[in-house]
């Protein structure tokens, strides 16, 4: 069978299995516990805040059909993708009076905030699918085993995609987390997950939250929602900020270029650092994720002082070669000046802490 075809059946087959899956979770009727939600519809969905630039995507039958029958050259690397291996030992040795962040891959980051560990969106399986058998596969393995992570603080979710809701990690680490701060609606996946429903807040926009010193605040993102055909847009998806010890970090999670960053900057007046999107854009879903050019703009309507590249390097999921994400913006930033971290998988990055900064996806197929 030619390439094209087994993937076609592989993705078909994975779509299937969890749309049976999850099918008999939905409800005709609206949750009552999301209806006050300023951007909760009539409709029982979800919505995104208003931006007459948006641009409309395009239909899910022609997006679908173009990744069942398109060639795609580039998007998976040939050469390995770069990865320092992180030990117990070494996390514990980090300053304690500072705040670090650790790649693991895609958009997941384990963070020590002056002490005490966080995660956001963790990502450990080997494919980003609702099953292990087909989707997106992972270049590379973590930079450390679920196993070798410490207790965790607190962890942060952006919505409930496959890439970055990952149940199987959820489940291995359920009694290591005190806290889980997630959108409005996902608070369901973690309760049908079994995670003990005290330790879930959810969270509206710019709704806040506190575990310990840190502070966490809902934001808006520019995304859409769920894990099925049947249920879109019934969870909410959101940007977070983090502040600990004086120091602010944004994640974007996913999200389109709006005017909600330049709000965002404004309402906190800046980032010491700005975890953006970088990949998985295209011209059939302009709106749902950004391109490195507006990758750059949005970094700069929040007032960011370092550009740190997050959602790429680690699965294929779109048309762009691998590389393009990593390229664009290395080029723009070079040009006008701008402070950029493309960190390897594994590496640890201390805000405030001078650093070289290495373009390592260079000269790799």
């Amino acid at each position: 069978m030619p390439l094209r075809h087994r993937r076609l059946a592989a993705w078909l087959l994975a779509g299937l299995a969890g749309l049976f899956a999850a099918g008999c979770a939905t409800s005709d009727s609206c949750d009552a516990s999301l209806a006050a939600s300023p951007q909760f519809g009539t409709d029982c969905r979800f919505r995104n805040p208003p931006n007459p630039q948006a641009q409309p995507s395009q239909s899910g039958w022609k997006i679908w059909s173009r990744f069942f029958t398109a060639d795609k050259t580039g998007t998976v690397p040939v050469d390995p993708i770069p990865v320092r291996q992180l030990d117990r030992a070494a996390l514990d040795a980090l300053d304690n009076g500072a705040n670090h962040v650790v790649r693991l891959g895609h958009s997941s980051h384990l963070l020590k905030l002056r002490g005490k560990y966080w995660l956001i969106d963790p990502v450990f399986s080997e494919r980003a699918s609702p099953v292990q058998w087909a989707g997106p596969k992972r270049f590379h393995a973590p930079p450390l085993t679920l196993a070798d992570l410490p207790p965790i603080e607190g962890l942060i979710l952006s919505h409930d995609h496959y890439d970055h809701l990952d149940l199987a990690a959820i489940d291995a680490l359920r009694e290591r987390v005190q806290r889980y701060f997630v959108p409005l609606g996902v608070g369901a996946r973690l309760r049908d997950a079994k995670v003990a429903p005290g330790r879930i807040q959810e969270f509206d926009w710019w709704q806040q939250g506190r575990q310990g010193d840190v502070q966490v605040t809902a934001t808006p993102s520019q995304h859409f929602s769920g894990r099925t055909l049947w249920d879109r847009d019934s969870t909410l998806w959101a940007s977070w900020v983090i502040e600990s010890g004086g120091e602010r970090i944004f994640y974007s999670g996913d999200s389109g270029y709006f005017p909600g960053f330049a709000q965002i900057g404004q309402r906190f007046g800046g980032f010491d650092l700005a975890l953006m999107e970088n990949g998985a854009y295209d011209t059939y879903w302009p709106s749902v994720h950004m391109t490195p050019e507006e990758t750059v703009k949005a970094f700069q309507d929040l007032r960011g002082k370092l550009l740190y590249l997050v959602h790429n390097s680690t699965f294929d999921l779109a048309f762009h070669t691998w590389q393009d994400p990593l390229d664009r913006v290395a080029a723009i930033t070079e040009r006008e000046k701008i402070p950029l971290a493309t960190p390897e998988i594994g590496e640890v990055l201390t805000i405030g802490q001078a650093r070289a900064n290495a373009l390592w996806w260079k000269g790799l197929r």
